[in-house]
């Protein structure tokens, strides 16, 4: 009995994560707290300003989806692309492919103009306008999709403050000057009104496999978005930046109802 005793008092203590044991338990034992963290967005022209709250729907106005619903909105289909919906996946992959050819184009156009602003004339330097009181945007969002957003807007401002310049010093035309931001303005609002176009149906791709009476409710809901390609059904299709696949047991996505939101390719700004 004695032996038994002294045979357990000489094993050493199990240690968490199969820690070394030299380590002491303490400190084995103990768990870093949550991460905390803090992001802002500094925005310069009302142009970009009216891209992060876009605009209520009104009897004569449609409703625009601006950064601050777009966010809320993936957290939606981040959750739902989780459970397996293989419409929010579709969705993701639709929105990360318009969010970065959107950021392309944007930029591309912002260095043409720079370098427009650089080579006006031999001695002449123009600094880009900068506003002189910008507006500061606490940004958190619950995934990744809200960041990628502000970056593109981020984009967009800094276009604008190059395109205003160009034009207050002659270099660029007012009708060019409207075109482009107009263009640009557009393809940041169609890329944030396809999150609206998702709608929540509790369907997977078991569903769709079996063509449960979820399957059809889902494909009738989400009808405007066409035919789901099968490579995306199949998950060999998501996007770069998209959730891990967990099992319907995962947390639901707040759901509360929200506005209509109608075809992104007929929305315009006031």
């Amino acid at each position: 009995m004695n032996d038994e005793l002294a045979d357990t008092r000489s094993k050493p203590r199990a240690l968490p994560d199969n820690a070394d044991p030299v380590v002491d338990y303490t400190t084995a034992a103990s768990r870093p707290g949550l991460l905390r963290g803090s992001a802002s967005l500094d925005i310069q022209t009302r142009q970009a300003q009216r891209l992060v709250y876009g605009r209520r729907h009104t009897e004569s106005k449609e409703h625009i989806i601006g950064l601050v619903r777009f966010g809320m909105n993936m957290k939606r289909i981040w959750s739902s692309a989780g459970r397996d919906d293989p419409y929010a996946d579709w969705t993701l992959l639709q929105v990360e492919e318009s969010l970065n050819s959107t950021r392309d184009y944007i930029n591309t156009l912002r260095q043409e103009t720079e370098s427009l602003l650089k080579t006006a004339a031999i001695g002449v330097q123009i600094n880009i306008a900068h506003s002189l009181q910008p507006v500061r945007v606490p940004l958190q969002f619950a995934n990744a999709f809200g960041y990628m957003g502000a970056y593109l807007i981020a984009d967009f401002d800094q276009l604008v403050c190059a395109i205003l310049t160009g034009r207050h010093v002659g270099l660029i035309q007012r009708g060019n000057s409207d075109k482009a931001l107009h263009n640009c303005a557009r393809r940041v609002r169609h890329a944030f009104a396809l999150s609206g176009l998702w709608k929540f149906t509790l369907v997977t791709r078991a569903d769709m496999r079996n063509r449960t009476p979820i399957a059809l409710k889902a494909r009738e809901a989400m009808a405007i978005m066409g035919e789901l390609p099968q490579e995306v059904l199949d998950g060999n299709q998501r996007a770069r930046i998209a959730p891990e696949i967990n099992s319907a047991d995962s947390p639901l996505p707040d759901v509360a109802e929200d506005p209509e939101i109608d075809n992104p390719d007929d929305q315009e700004s006031s």
